[in-house]
């Protein structure tokens, strides 16, 4: 319990952050249940208020929204989209996606820089979504951001840590919490981005579309928590070219 996640001023014991965009609504609710996870983000043409059928309905009470930006294309579209979020009482997270590629579906890191530094002027926690770039990692710590989310591969691809060694940059140079998102394919794949201490990490489309969403949620959040478990402890060391025994060869025998 000691060991949170903060961002902002809110604090979190979950560090399984879940992405709702390709679940149907029926199944975010045993997603979030089965993963105990406390931050579910949701697009906002999925927030129907007042509609059918609307995402609000599924996520359970005390659950924190995230609400994305998806769809933005330049930085002046994503701040519109946010204070929409807000005026629906979506609250003041903000997970910043801007997309202009639409093929490879990478991040704008510079329009991104640009609406944080608005955004958080106007109070909204802001999580950009980045390509992992240190010097644009600074900029987003400089212009308010409350974190940072270097993707580890491209969205939706399942791909794992394709950008790890960059990941393991923004780590060990930024004072923010780190999450990565997206990319991650596996439980093995997040437990080894927190065992290279990022903060959280954000799971999909790996969930998604697994054969049971509910029992791959809660192998996720297993998953999380033992290379969380693993990063506090301090991994063992690596012996480069020669083994070494796990008992000692010498001396058992003498009385």
């Amino acid at each position: 319990m000691n060991d949170q996640l903060v961002i902002g001023s809110h604090k979190f014991t979950s560090r399984l952050i879940l992405g709702s965009g390709k679940f149907s609504l029926e199944l975010t609710r045993a997603v979030v249940e089965h993963g105990e996870v406390q931050m579910v983000t949701l697009a906002l043409r999925r927030a129907n208020v007042g509609g059918q059928e609307n995402i609000l309905d599924y996520i359970p009470a005390g659950v924190t929204l995230l609400p994305n930006t998806s769809g933005a294309r330049t930085a002046a579209e994503a701040v519109r989209i946010a204070r929409l979020a807000r005026e629906i009482g979506c609250g003041d997270f903000i997970k910043l996606e801007i997309i202009r590629d639409a093929k490879y579906l990478l991040p704008d890191n510079y329009e991104t820089v640009k609406a944080t530094e608005i955004l958080a002027k106007e109070g909204f926690i802001v999580m950009p979504y980045m390509y992992p770039d240190l010097n644009v990692a600074r900029a987003l710590a400089a212009a308010g951001a409350a974190s940072v989310m270097p993707l580890g591969a491209p969205i939706g691809s399942n791909k794992g840590l394709c950008t790890k060694e960059f990941i393991r940059i923004l780590v060990e140079e930024i004072d923010l919490p780190i999450i990565v998102d997206a990319g991650i394919g596996r439980p093995s794949q997040a437990c080894e981005a927190m065992e290279m201490g990022v903060a959280a990490v954000m799971c999909n489309t790996a969930i998604a579309t697994a054969g049971d969403v509910a029992k791959m949620a809660r192998a996720f959040k297993l998953a999380v928590e033992a290379g969380r478990a693993a990063y506090l402890s301090g991994l063992g060391r690596v012996l480069d070219g020669r083994a070494e025994a796990s008992s000692p060869l010498t001396g058992f025998l003498e009385e």
